[in-house]
């Protein structure tokens, strides 16, 4: 594989670069409907892929009443999703997020909030109000914490001097509060899987979390995504080569809402990893995003096709 992405790739929804038909993958089986709610975060990492910070606002704040439009939508359409995913920025910055929360939790869905689980998380009035729909809501709400690394060395160096200590603060609170808690860490550090997971297994156990390291859903391991990396197309001929289905890629089973600044409405993205791309955008409802994504950017084959990605569970 080369280091740098050939221009000719990813250029043309239909065609790879070598005229070959490319790959689709249909909204087969909804999972998840997933909502940014704005890309002000707290704090500025080295390499966020949606370039989150707290002067960020091209996605801004999402509103209860906008969420509650998206649920009533769900309904309508009979998508059958039973997880409603909230992502950021960071987002207990957003004022609404205790009540957006408490409207999906309030319709039986259950909830996965990723967080830092920092300051914005440990305000005394989202603390009570994260208590009260913990006991409402028993089992219904995932936190799912960033922690980038299992050592406090490496997970600073990608989010500031203090930020480990921080992190493991807002999660012994949670422990302590008995809500079910993940994690989201990074495989960049040039640790094979098992010795990572090795790691944060002691470290959950030293800690008494009880997440399971084993367990690629309760430890999520990212990669880092350089969409200049050069990476392969997927054509239709792919899934039988690679023995993969459509249907386990990642927009074959969620779409994400977001509101772009200046916007008088949200609209709904192929794809929680490319809130910036125009080409995954599907429209403002539910209906608009049932049609087919072409697999046309490098993180769809990098990532979903050839990494096997996925933003939940």
């Amino acid at each position: 594989m080369k280091d740098t992405l050939d221009p000719q790739k990813f250029q043309n929804p239909t065609e790879t670069a070598k005229g070959e038909p490319r790959a689709t993958v249909a909204l087969s089986n909804p999972q998840t409907l997933w909502f940014n709610t704005g890309t002000l975060c707290n704090i500025e990492c080295a390499n966020c892929y949606i370039l989150s910070s707290p002067t960020n606002d091209a996605l801004v704040y999402l509103s209860r009443i906008e969420v509650e439009e998206y649920l009533d939508q769900l309904e309508a359409r009979n998508w059958g999703v039973h997880e409603i995913g909230f992502t950021g920025g960071e987002p207990f910055m957003n004022p609404e997020m205790i009540g957006m929360a408490e409207a999906a939790l309030a319709r039986g869905y259950e909830v996965l909030i990723l967080t830092n689980a920092m300051l914005p998380m440990m305000r005394s009035r989202v603390r009570e109000a994260l208590a009260q729909l913990n006991a409402t809501y028993p089992g219904k709400l995932t936190l799912r914490v960033s922690l980038d690394h299992w050592s406090r060395a490496l997970h600073d160096t990608e989010r500031g001097t203090g930020s480990y200590d921080k992190t493991l603060h807002g999660m012994d609170w949670l422990r302590d509060q008995g809500i079910v808690m993940t994690v989201a860490a990074r495989t960049v550090w040039g640790e094979t899987e098992a010795e990572c997971r090795a790691h944060f297994a002691d470290l959950f156990h030293r800690r008494s979390y009880r997440i399971d390291a084993t367990d690629p859903a309760a430890l999520v391991l990212f990669p880092e995504m350089d969409a200049q990396v050069d990476v392969p197309e997927i054509t239709t001929a792919c899934w039988g080569i690679l023995g993969k289905s459509p249907e386990s890629v990642m927009c074959a089973s969620s779409r994400m809402v977001v509101k772009r600044k200046g916007a008088t409405r949200p609209t709904v993205l192929a794809c929680t990893l490319l809130a910036y791309d125009e080409g995954f955008e599907m429209g403002e409802t539910l209906a608009e995003a049932e049609r087919e994504v072409a697999l046309n950017h490098p993180h769809c084959a990098k990532f979903c096709v050839l990494g096997g990605a996925s933003c939940s569970a």
